[in-house]
């Protein structure tokens, strides 16, 4: 991954401006407060909108709605208004540029759909701060824009070689020395984006090219940039290319967990989010069908060939001799199933009922005419699927090319002859063919789908509990921790841990054996789940080490808590073949300090705060603040 300094750019390129500029250079002080940045944020009252909306977006609804600047800022947290400003700014003042062919509006109605989308999938897999990754989700192709604006010329030639179908990537690197996705990775490292989410982004558009270990976040995290973009392409692309784009938006929602059902609700949700935005940020965000409608739209037209079976046909003529003539010869003469209808307010009536294959329609008819009948089956879903035969003694061009546009599939010059209607049939019988078994295929894919997503629900349980206890384990539990500390830093709301360890398992294992010590080891945490409170989460780190995350809760609180669970344990009488076996565990307590640097650093110090528990005695909870211990008595 390339510096600025090494790609070598000749012209200006994309910079935040005005009060996201000031903002940017206060957040680099290492003593900016939430309440100096919004000062500067008030100054600009879109971005206070945008930022207010942006804290109760991510909020979800549930808490109190931020009404201010100040209670938005500390609910997203430095780090997440810096972003957003700069992202907000980028849009305000690059909505057209120098480059003729680059598409300026289009692409930020792709990036803010990309941003919506990945904030949607962070908070439905926690795969990290969902305001961030909005963010994230708007600059991730900031390296488009950025070659549009230094080089617009030379650029506009790229995207000309582009649309015949050569690879985007490939032709920049060839005409300019440089891609987009490298300028992306430079400009967001300049920005002070944290390079664990730039290298994400750098390979999100190939993620499994990136050379990531599988499961980890930075691979979960490229994946995840790479479903936002299918959905964002999905958003932008012309109504006759959505169905070939939701059978991959299918398999890559199944590989997170995602059954057709969830995804399609997913996406109809980001979409709605995608047009509030837009009318925000004053960018195009058209109207798109629910995702269920479009994975479930219809085939191609098919070629010729195979046998001939029995079809469903809906025969509409006003006229009774040539309606008898056409029956006898559908029904008796080429064995095919037929419904009649005189006109054309009769035969949607049958059609909705019957739901036949084919619809043969006279095309002058009173009251309703063949065409206007085409039209208003065209017009519905089951309509859509049906193969509709004009009888007509009409054959100007003026007229054919109207009748195609109604929707209709072929035609039959009246008085019909036999060879003709089997030939025509057989070519309707190839669509219906064709149609039956696309719609098993979509259904079997809708099944794998289904099923992939349970599978992979599974391996993630499976890989984020313990099997002994049932407890989430240690990933978990950090990933959980994680979050936490997020949240706190965020709202300034306190955190505290807590590390538990059973006193002398040891000697349970030497005494009664590793089964029991098993028995024990789940007694334990059986009772520490049963006693966690609302705001209390627990797993276990591995051996007889356990954490509990209180979330909300100072030293005082987490100590009251921890001497809560020692007296439950020290309480329990676990029967072991007979043998009746008492246990204690001591506790070391943590809270959340301004010199903590991370979670490591919290866990650290819950760790010195519970050898200090051992040291002095066992069975007792013992907290740290600022350096000082206090151990209860036991």
């Amino acid at each position: 991954m390339k510096t600025l300094e090494q790609i070598d750019i000749s012209g200006e390129l994309p910079s935040p401006k005005g009060v996201a500029l000031a903002i940017l250079e206060t957040c680099r002080k290492d003593d900016a407060t939430s309440a100096e940045i919004a000062r500067i944020a008030q100054t600009d009252p879109a971005l206070t909108g945008r930022l207010i909306r942006q804290a109760n977006t991510v909020a979800g609804g549930s808490g109190r709605p931020v009404a201010s600047v100040n209670d938005a800022i500390l609910r997203l947290g430095l780090t997440a208004v810096r972003n957003l400003a700069m992202a907000f700014s980028l849009v305000d003042h690059y909505q057209d540029g120098p480059c003729l062919a680059f598409d300026y509006q289009a692409f930020w109605s792709q990036s803010l759909l990309t941003a919506v989308a990945m904030q949607k999938l962070c908070v439905m897999t926690s795969a990290g701060a969902a305001d961030e990754l909005f963010a994230c989700g708007l600059l991730s192709r900031i390296g488009r824009l950025a070659l549009a604006t230094a080089y617009p010329s030379e650029y506009a030639g790229v995207l000309r070689e582009e649309a015949n179908g050569h690879p985007l990537v490939e032709l920049e690197q060839r005409h300019l020395e440089t891609n987009h996705n490298e300028l992306t990775a430079a400009l967001l490292a300049e920005w002070g984006i944290p390079h664990a989410l730039i290298e994400p982004i750098h390979h999100h558009e190939a993620p499994d090219r990136s050379g990531f270990l599988p499961g980890s976040r930075a691979d979960q995290l490229a994946h995840l940039f790479y479903l936002a973009k299918c959905i964002a392409e999905l958003g932008v692309s012309p109504e006759r290319e959505c169905n070939g784009r939701t059978a991959e938006l299918l398999l890559l929602g199944g590989r997170i967990g995602l059954d057709a059902d969830e995804l399609g609700a997913a996406i109809d949700d980001i979409v709605r989010r995608w047009q509030e935005w837009g009318e925000l940020l004053k960018v195009p965000a058209s109207a798109l069908p629910p995702f269920a409608q479009l994975s479930a739209a219809h085939a191609p037209r098919p070629a010729n060939g195979g046998k001939l079976a029995a079809l469903r046909v809906l025969l509409v003529d006003d006229d009774p001799a040539t309606r008898f003539t056409l029956e006898n010869a559908l029904g008796k003469v080429l064995g095919h199933s037929v419904i009649s209808a005189s006109n054309g307010h009769e035969a949607l009536a049958v059609a909705v009922e019957a739901l036949p294959q084919i619809v043969m329609t006279d095309w002058t008819m009173p009251g309703m005419s063949g065409l206007e009948l085409s039209r208003a089956l065209r017009a519905t879903e089951w309509g859509q699927a049906m193969y509709l035969i004009m009888l007509t003694g009409r054959e100007t061009e003026e007229e054919i090319t109207e009748a195609f546009e109604a929707g209709v599939d072929d035609f039959l010059t009246k008085p019909v002859n036999i060879r003709t209607l089997r030939a025509r049939l057989r070519a309707a019988w190839h669509y219906v063919q064709l149609l039956e078994a696309w719609e098993r295929d979509r259904a079997q894919l809708k099944q794998f789908t289904a099923e992939l997503a349970i599978s992979n629900r599974r391996l993630e349980h499976a890989a984020m509990t313990d099997l002994l206890t049932n407890l989430p384990n240690r990933r978990a539990g950090m990933n959980a921790l994680a979050k936490a500390w997020s949240g706190a830093s965020r709202s300034a709301h306190p955190l505290s841990v807590l590390l538990l360890d059973v006193d002398h398992f040891k000697r349970v294992n030497d005494t009664h054996g590793h089964a029991a010590g098993d028995h024990v080891l789940r007694e334990v945490a059986l009772t520490l789940q049963r006693s966690a409170r609302k705001n209390e989460s627990v797993c276990r780190l591995g051996g007889e080490e356990f954490l509990m995350i209180c979330e909300g809760s100072d030293v005082r609180a987490a100590l009251l808590a921890g001497e809560r669970l020692r007296r439950t344990v020290e309480a329990l009488r676990i029967d072991i073949g007979g043998s009746v076996i008492t246990c204690s565990i001591s506790i070391g307590v943590a809270t959340k300090e301004a010199a903590m640097a991370d979670t490591d650093a919290l866990v650290h110090a819950a760790d010195h705060a519970l050898y200090q528990a051992k040291q002095a005695g066992r069975n007792r909870t013992c907290a740290t603040l600022h350096g000082q211990f206090r151990c209860s008595p036991p």
